[in-house]
Parts: structure tokens; sequence; C-alpha cells
């Protein structure tokens, strides 16, 4: 499969028009819905794994929106997914990664330069991450430059992980090509993301990447789900036993959020 090839080499592919503009509305409502959420909210708020990041009073983020969310829920297990990440991890996957993220036209919204592998902690809970993880993200409007769309590095993730403390990792930070020469790469490299609304990206969590402010006079919404070799992750929720989807439900596994178990109730940050 091209993708798979220009994955592997590049540490990204791109599926062009992966929904209909039909579920493409759908899945736009639905981040609207868990937007006005955390508005209401005012500040950030977190229930389990659910969590609204909220930045002067504006929403940048949402973790785990699925578990009360079914639009979002059944996006994270649809089979397309499935078809394209099975060549490349296998089809017994689990799910570390829920999130929908949002750009305010002019509002904060820089990301600095990271590799994913980052976040990725504790590190025995997460093993073979250049081959066993890939991130995804479903763009539901244009993502491009002017709206402060995905910068990347193609081919940096076969460097495996670098030196995060030479290229900044906090959400407010803009992308400095400049830290990219000090961690050992070409800034000429760099090329940007360009998605039509319903076009879907998957990248390696080696992939150096970052993202600018939004220039554009629209929300720019856009909805990750990052996925696992089961065998790989000692943490994260099924999506996929077996090829065959797996609804969440029950007991909430623990992801990133460590006290989830000690302290799992409602309450604002």
């Amino acid at each position: 499969m091209d993708f798979v090839r220009h994955y592997r080499e590049h540490g990204y592919a791109i599926v062009r028009r992966l929904v209909s503009r039909a579920e493409l509305a759908r899945l736009g409502d639905a981040a609207d819905a868990v937007h006005r959420e955390g508005l209401n909210h005012g500040k950030s708020f977190r229930h389990g794994n659910l969590h609204y990041r909220l930045e002067a009073g504006e929403v940048r983020m949402v973790q785990w929106p699925s578990y009360h969310n079914d639009v979002l829920a059944d996006f994270r297990i649809d089979q397309r997914i499935l078809q394209l990440l099975e060549p490349l991890i296998g089809c017994d996957l689990k799910q570390i990664i829920n999130q929908v993220h949002w750009k305010k036209p002019g509002g904060r919204g820089n990301f600095a330069y990271h590799q994913d592998s980052r976040f990725r902690k504790p590190d025995h809970a997460y093993r073979n991450l250049g081959e066993a993880y890939v991130q995804t993200g479903l763009a539901i409007d244009p993502h491009d430059p002017l709206s402060g769309g995905m910068k990347i590095l193609p081919g940096s993730h076969l460097r495996g992980s670098v030196d995060i403390d030479k290229l900044g990792v906090e959400m407010g930070d803009a992308p400095q090509e400049a830290l990219l020469e000090a961690a050992g790469f070409d800034p000429a490299g760099r090329i940007d993301v360009e998605l039509e609304p319903g076009d879907f990206a998957l990248w390696s969590p080696y992939l150096i990447h970052g993202s600018g402010t939004n220039n554009a006079d629209h929300f720019r919404r856009f909805y990750i789900n990052g996925y696992v070799r089961a065998e790989d992750c000692d943490r994260g929720e099924w999506a996929f036993r077996e090829g065959e989807p797996v609804p969440l439900g029950g007991k909430p596994a623990l992801v990133h959020y460590e006290q989830l178990f000690e302290r799992p109730e409602p309450h604002y940050l």
C-alpha cells in the first residue's frame, strides 16, 4: 500500500476524504457540543480521564470526550480506521489518545516543536514506540498554514527520540525553526500539513511537529486518536480486539491520569 510505504519512509501519511460530508457534519456538531461544555465550566476541569483544558477562557483541548459523546465514541472504533492501522500495527489495539483540539481565530493556539513520544510515561508501560504506536487526526475544518495547521519534519522519526529539551513542548510556545537546528535538523525540510475537512492524517510518535496561530476566520477543529499494539502497552482503553471494535464501558482504564483511581470524582484544576 502506498500510504504504508510513505508512512514508514517519511513518518506520516494522509488519506483524503475518509469521511463523507454528512458524517463530518455530525462530528462537527459533536465537537461543538463538547466545546460548549468546556466553556460552561469556565476553567480546566477533570472527571476521571475526561479532561477539559482551558487557557484564558478558551477551550484549547479536551481529553477523552468519547466517554460521554456517542458520535465521537463511534468514530474512534470505525472500521475504516482499523483498515489503515492494521498494516502498520495489527488488529489488537488499545487507545491512549482521544482528544479534540480547537484553535480560535486569532486566539492562543501555538504548539512548540515536539515528539509525541515524550508524553508516553512511565517508560516501562509504553514499549516499542516507533513500531507499535500511531497517532491519527481527522480535519473537521480546513487545516493549513493560515489556520495554524501542523508543521512537520518528514523523516525525523528515523532518528528516534531526540533531545526534547532543545525543542520545547508547551502549548502556547511558537514553533521555532532555530530550535530544529539546535537539535541537529535542517529547518529547510519542514513542511506544512494541508488537509481539507474529512481528510485523515497518520503520524509516528517520533515525528517532530508543531503548529502556529490560527489566522483564518474560522475555528480549526482537529479530532486526534492515538493507537497502540496492545501487547506493547500496559495502559489504555481497548479499541479493537482481533479486529472487532470495543466500545467504552465499565470501569475506566488507566491511561495518563495517574490519580484515576485515587481521585476519579469531578473537580476543577
